[in-house]
């Protein structure tokens, strides 16, 4: 850790328990994303749920607010060093989700899809958890476009590049598919306990070619 790391922990002192080592700790909320904000016109956006289901949907704008919310509050850690406490967002379950798409005994993992062609993977047993949200509301006001509005997804235990801004589907898979950033050298987990950083894989044609067929089967 650089010393001014340490200097920031002494200014600002939190319990051990609470921040992940190699964070420091900010009241802001800092904007950090590959690329430019997307625009969005909510009257043609859409989530959708596909892969290994019984029951692929897809969801508009509208029928996505229209379905059960909860808030969940949380502490985020990003991969970049800063974590923030004692964040209240409000959204639909992903377990709801789950649950109405029917999720196939050999799904796995899941490829969460965002715009502008963003992914990232998960394990589904970090995805289903009670916590997990597919995030509209920030400290009780909209997300803000930055933030990843319309929709951003939130599992708030790992690293805050898996709680994918503009997020726009979840495909359940039996394999462990890498994500944009995982592409790009960051860890195929993300547990900040365990500072999975760095570590991820590229592509695979054998990765293509399982999308691809997946792809076909919910056209």
């Amino acid at each position: 850790m650089t010393k001014f790391l340490e200097e920031l922990r002494r200014r600002i002192p939190v319990p051990e328990d609470r921040l992940p080592p190699g964070q420091v700790v900010t009241i802001k909320w800092p904007v950090l994303h590959y690329g430019d904000v997307p625009r969005v016109d909510t009257g043609t956006w859409t989530f959708e749920v596909s892969g290994l289901v019984d029951r692929p949907f897809t969801l508009t704008y509208d029928e996505l607010l229209q379905l059960p919310r909860k808030s969940v509050q949380c502490d985020v850690h990003c991969v970049t060093r800063w974590s923030r406490f004692d964040n209240v967002f409000e959204g639909v379950p992903v377990q709801l989700l789950l649950q109405r798409g029917g999720v196939q005994p050999e799904a796995k993992f899941c490829l969460v899809s965002a715009e502008q062609g963003f992914t990232t993977n998960l394990p589904l047993s970090d995805l289903d958890r009670p916590d997990n949200l597919v995030a509209l509301k920030w400290s009780g006001e909209w997300l803000t476009p930055e933030h990843g509005w319309p929709a951003r997804l939130l599992v708030p235990h790992l690293y805050f590049w898996k709680s994918a801004k503009w997020v726009r589907g979840l495909m359940l898979l039996d394999a462990d598919v890498p994500g944009f950033w995982e592409q790009n050298g960051y860890h195929m987990h993300g547990d900040p306990w365990k500072e999975e950083r760095y570590g991820g894989r590229g592509l695979s044609q054998h990765d293509i070619n399982k999308l691809r067929n997946l792809s076909k089967k919910t056209v």
